[in-house]
Formats: structure tokens, sequence, C-alpha cells
């Protein structure tokens, strides 16, 4: 199973419309960061956490050629303000299953009405199968089984998703330790580090640091990056062994 990360960065992308920061004015490409989802594709099966407003970017710049699926995390927009431009996936392919919690679908159907509309559909509309992913209901996808884990990003329930030993968190501030069971025995954990300084929905790097010490992964890459938390090769030099910064386009093997 490969995981290619299409994007690691908070919901205003780095650099930042307008800002003068250094991180946002670096030349450095690893800190340049799209909205944060993963690609995550074995043999003939191709799958998509997260479809946020640079996904027309992201599919061009991966080399995505199929979707057969898109897990939604939660409903913000920087995870789903690119659902339209599933079209292209939706000519080859038909309609696109869609897995996310039931307050989520209702949130999408609210936002994007045309999408789900059964009678006078617009033609070239995009074309989805929602299915409602519920708290600890594993649900199959392709040949294999994803576990959803339950996180709440302050107040928001948020789903993080486990497939085989591959664990996806983000947008986590806190779990219950029953959900981190959940997690034992993964090989390879991402999870959400925003920056240094606390943050009121989001893990920093200490909160980050300490939930990985819990779950104990044999390799853990942080995402949903904000410019705020540094040059990406400064804070590599920080990490502990066998924690990562993940940037866009870093695709492992798993």
């Amino acid at each position: 199973m490969k995981v290619y990360f299409l994007g690691t960065g908070t919901s205003q992308g780095i650099p930042v419309i307008g800002s003068h920061h250094p991180v946002c004015q670096s030349s450095d490409p690893k800190d340049s960061r799209l909205r944060v989802s993963v690609w995550i594709h074995w043999d003939d099966h191709s799958f998509v956490i997260d479809c946020g407003p640079d996904f027309r970017q992201q599919m061009l710049v991966s080399h995505c050629q199929k979707v057969d699926a898109i897990l939604y995390t939660h409903e913000h927009a920087d995870h789903t303000a690119g659902l339209d431009d599933i079209r292209p996936f939706n000519f080859k392919q038909g309609a696109i299953p869609i897995y996310a919690h039931g307050r989520v679908l209702a949130n999408l159907r609210t936002r994007f009405g045309y999408v789900f509309e059964t009678e006078n559909r617009y033609p070239g509309a995009p074309s989805v199968m929602p299915i409602e992913v519920k708290e600890s209901v594993p649900f199959p996808i392709g040949d294999k089984t994803a576990i959803p884990i339950n996180v709440y990003h302050g107040n928001l329930q948020v789903f993080g998703y486990r497939i085989d030993d591959f664990a996806y968190l983000t947008d986590v501030k806190t779990i219950d330790a029953s959900e981190i069971q959940k997690l034992k025995g993964v090989k390879v954990l991402v999870v959400n580090a925003l920056r240094e300084e606390p943050h009121h929905s989001h893990f920093n790097l200490e909160e980050a640091l300490a939930f990985i010490a819990l779950v104990q992964p044999e390799k853990t890459y942080l995402t949903h990056i904000s410019h705020h938390f540094g040059f990406h090769e400064e804070i590599q030099k920080k990490l502990p062994e066998n924690v990562y910064l993940a940037y866009d386009n870093l695709e492992i093997t798993i």
C-alpha cells in the first residue's frame, strides 16, 4: 500500500495569501503546502481521504487516474470544498461513493445541493453515492477494511481512519483512551501538529508527541502544518527519531 501526501497544510495553505511571514516567502518547495489530504492506493484500488479546495491541482500533480471513493474526516471547507472537481472521474467511472458521518453528509447536501439532486439534475453535475460512517463500525474499502477512529477537533467530532497498519488522523485536539486502543499496532501513523504554541482545536507539537508516545507506531508523519510552525528543515531537526514532518507530494510505502 502506498500513501501519497496530496497536501499537508492548514486551512489557509502555505504561502498564505498576502502574508510576508518568512515561511510564506521560502524558496524551499517543502515549505509550500496545499490543504491537507492523502491518496491511498494498492493494486487496482485507489482512495482519497478528504477533498479540499486544492483537489484539482492535487490530482493533476499526483497523476491520480481514478478515485474509487472519498473518505471524509469532517465538514470543514479545507476538507470538503473540492467536491465539484470530482466530475472528470465521474465521466470515466460513474458515481463515486463518499463515506462520512451522517452530520457531514447532511452538511454536504446543504452546500452542494445540485450534487445530491435526484430530479432535474443538471447535466454534467458531480455524481456521488453517500454512505454513512458510524462510530465503531468498520467498513470495506476495496479488499481492505477501514476502521473509523473517533476524535475531537475542539467540540467537533471528526473521524480518523485505520487501514491495515496505517492510520490517518487530522484536526485532532482530544481522543478517548478507547479510541487510542484501536490504533495499537499500527506501523505508520499520520497525525496533525499545527505549530509549537498551543491551539484551541488542534494538537500542537508537544501534544502530538505525547499522543505518539501512547500509540507507539514504528513511524509517524506530522501533517496539517501552519506557517507559524517554522521552516521544514529546521522543524525536522527538532523531531525525535522516527517522527517526520510530512510534505506535499511525499509518497511512502507500507
